[in-house]
Formats: C-alpha cells, sequence, structure tokens
C-alpha cells in the first residue's frame, strides 16, 4: 500500500505535463467553437485517441496507480483545458466504472474495449441511471427487467434521462429495478449492446453549460438482452437478492448489500471533485492574469485588497479541495473504507468551490467577464453541473450526515 503524499513521482508529473500540453493545444482552442455547436467534439475526441489519452489503457494505467492520484490528476488536467470537451472524452469512463465495478472479467475483457474503439473508429458509451422522476431519489426508478427464462434473456422497459452520451453511445450500461419490493436493493445493471431494437434517443437536452458533451433522453422499448449481459451473473444477482429479501424479513439486521449504482457513484466521486478542481483553478488563472495586467487609476487592480483578497480565498480553497479529493483517491487506492463519506466530502467541498470561485473570476473581470471573449463566462457556466451531477450537493450533504450518524444511506 502506498503511503500518502502530496508530492508527485517523476513518472506522475510526466503524465500531467503530458495531458496538460494536450489540454493547452488542443481542448482550449476549440472550447469556444463546440460551446456555441452545442455537439460532440469527435475531432478532439479522435485526436485525444490518436495520442492514446481516450483509450482503455490511458485510464487503466491511471486507475491502477497505486497513490491513487492518476485519475485525479489527469481529471483535473484535462477539465482545466474545458468541460464541456473534457466530458466528452472522459464521459465514457463512467460506463466503463459501472462495468469494472459490478461486472465479471469476461464482461470486462469484451465490452470496455467496445465502449472506446480505436484511434480510426472512435466509440463511446453511456452509463444510464437517472430518471425523469428518478433522480437523486434512486429508489423511484421505474424502468424494468424482467427475466425471460426460456430464451435466457432480459427484456428491459423504461425511460432515462441525463445519459452523457445517451443515444448515441456504442454501448449502453442501464441501472433497472428486478424487484421492486427490495427497493434500491433490487436494481441491477445491464449492457445493452450497439443496434439492440428497442433503444433509441429521446430529447437531446440544450443546456446551460457543459454544452460540447452530448446530453439526452435513453428509451427502451422491449429490449431484449442476452443473460449473458446482466453484469456480475444471475448466480450473483440471485445470491445478492436472496440476502436482500433476509434482511427485510428479519427487520434490517445483518449485512448491508450493495447497490449497483451506488457502487458505480462512490468510485466516481473524487473524480468529479477533480474535475471540478480543474475548472475553478482555470479560471482563478484567468483572472490572477487579468488582475495582474488591468489597471486602474493608475495602479493594477490586484493592487487592490478587494481584488487581492478574492484572489487569495480563490487559490486556497482551490488547494484545500484539490486534498480532500486527493485524500479521497488514495483510500479508494489503498482499500480503505469511507468511513466519514471522504469521497462525498471531496466531491461537495470541489463542486461549491468550482461555482464560487468562477463567479468570483467573473466578478474580477467585471464586464469583460460577463462576455464570451473570455473563457470565464463559459467556465462559470460549466461550474454548475459538478453541485447537481452524479449526487446533487444536498445528497452529498446528506450521505455524510448519515454516514457520521451510522444511518443507512438508502
Amino acid at each position: 500500500m502506498a503511503e500518502f503524499t502530496m508530492e508527485l513521482n517523476d513518472d506522475q508529473i510526466q503524465v500531467r505535463d503530458w495531458i496538460h500540453g494536450f489540454a493547452a493545444d488542443v481542448i482550449r482552442p476549440a472550447a469556444a467553437e463546440w460551446d456555441e455547436r452545442e455537439e460532440t467534439p469527435w475531432p478532439v475526441i479522435q485526436e485525444a485517441a490518436k495520442v492514446g489519452i481516450y483509450s482503455l489503457d490511458f485510464y487503466a494505467q491511471q486507475f491502477f496507480d497505486p497513490t491513487g492520484l492518476g485519475i485525479p490528476m489527469a481529471m483535473e488536467e484535462l477539465f482545466w483545458g474545458d468541460a464541456g470537451i473534457a466530458l466528452s472524452i472522459v464521459g465514457t469512463g463512467l460506463a466503463a466504472i459501472g462495468v469494472v465495478a459490478n461486472g465479471t472479467e469476461e464482461q470486462i475483457g469484451t465490452w470496455i474495449p467496445q465502449m472506446y474503439g480505436d484511434a480510426n473508429d472512435v466509440k463511446v458509451a453511456a452509463f444510464c441511471s437517472s430518471e425523469p422522476d428518478a433522480g437523486s431519489d434512486v429508489g423511484a426508478m421505474r424502468t424494468r427487467a424482467v427475466y425471460d427464462q426460456a430464451k435466457d434473456e432480459w427484456v428491459l422497459n423504461g425511460t432515462k434521462t441525463w445519459a452523457t452520451n445517451g443515444g448515441i453511445a456504442n454501448v449502453h450500461i442501464v441501472v433497472a429495478v428486478v424487484d421492486a419490493e427490495l427497493g434500491t436493493k433490487g436494481h441491477a445493471s445491464f449492457i445493452v449492446p450497439p443496434n439492440t431494437p428497442g433503444l433509441s434517443q429521446g430529447q437531446k437536452f440544450k443546456k446551460h453549460g457543459i454544452r460540447a458533451s452530448h446530453t439526452a433522453e435513453v428509451v427502451l422499448e422491449d429490449v431484449r438482452v442476452p443473460g449473458s449481459c446482466l453484469l456480475g451473473g444471475k448466480e450473483k444477482l440471485d445470491d445478492r437478492l436472496a440476502r436482500a429479501r433476509e434482511r427485510a424479513r428479519s427487520g434490517g439486521a445483518g449485512e448491508r448489500v450493495k447497490n449497483a449504482a451506488m457502487a458505480t457513484f462512490e468510485a466516481s466521486r473524487p473524480a468529479v471533485g477533480a474535475m471540478a478542481v480543474g475548472t475553478a483553478r482555470a479560471a482563478y488563472e484567468v483572472a490572477l492574469d487579468y488582475a495582474k495586467t488591468r489597471t486602474q487609476f493608475g495602479r493594477p487592480i490586484i493592487d487592490n485588497q478587494g481584488v487581492a483578497f478574492q484572489l487569495a480565498d480563490m487559490r486556497t480553497r482551490i488547494d484545500a479541495a484539490r486534498l480532500l479529493v486527493w485524500r479521497a483517491s488514495w483510500m479508494a487506492a489503498a482499500g480503505r473504507p469511507f468511513t466519514s463519506a471522504e469521497g462525498s466530502m471531496s466531491k461537495l467541498f470541489a463542486s461549491e468551490t468550482a461555482k464560487e470561485v468562477t463567479a468570483q473570476a467573473v466578478q474580477i473581470l467585471g464586464g469583460n467577464g460577463y462576455t464570451r471573449e473570455y473563457p470565464v463566462e463559459r467556465m462559470h457556466r460549466d461550474s454548475a453541473i459538478y453541485t447537481i451531477f452524479e449526487g446533487t450537493s444536498e445528497i452529498q450533504r446528506l450521505v455524510i450526515a448519515r454516514t457520521l450518524s451510522d444511518m443507512p444511506i438508502r
């Protein structure tokens, strides 16, 4: 187990600088265009695939970094470049995490390569959990999966919403209810292969921010997938459901049963925190440079305490957020449980930091900050998503409070 350290090693520094160079040279110059177009930036994703950033091997290397810092370091640099384009590059990762967290070795080896494709034929994947009436309240999920024993197939029906890459993905990972009486413990995740009949894209959302990332509804109408597409397999599911039913009969005593969607979010929350840190850092750097060069009343505005103190607070919050993200990431890699909901803490604080810091950056730039001539306007719009997706700030606080009071998280 790697010791916790705040100093990156030589290999990590080399990777960080490589990703930063790609973000500066490829992502940033394209950011404004794809934000305006509100389309998936396929050329940029292809460039990322050509250099090896958009690939299974790259994410595996970062994921298995023994310090746990590989993924947050990569996320911070990519989102420093631009949140919308970066989310298009990393959005497939959430679906991949869903497979890794819940799937068998055969499923991992079969499906994750198909999520990415290759540099000549880039693919994307989508993780589909939220529904029109079941966002934070996953217990209200209505999408159903019914097992057809005669054909060894699962039949999926329902509508998913807020799905990154939804409808345009090569592979969709869908969370569905298999036993409604068990609430969230009766959920399971399914792989929907390419071109499966019955899956279609619903409404594509026109968003406030991260507009270069495709977000849409996914409609499932009698979608049939082979039994082998149940993540983890039926034997594992039957065992998990049996334990959940036994626990329900015994009044809730005994072992807690893992929820498929929650397992994915638990693994990804520190990474989302790192994304927020990247956006906050980008806005802070623009504001700092502006404050050094913008003169009013014969001197740079950074000479005014009102501006200087804002920048001091911005930098302090960014560094604090990064440390929370790194701590949670290291704990996860070291196999240490989040006894105080450290993963949710990192996501909560970093998300709120991104909103506050980008707003302060707009204020420091004044009227210029409110125009699209400067990137802080886009960064401020982009930052709003961090307090919403993969668990709102309110949900993070609920998770933290319930963990501290030793109450069950539903």
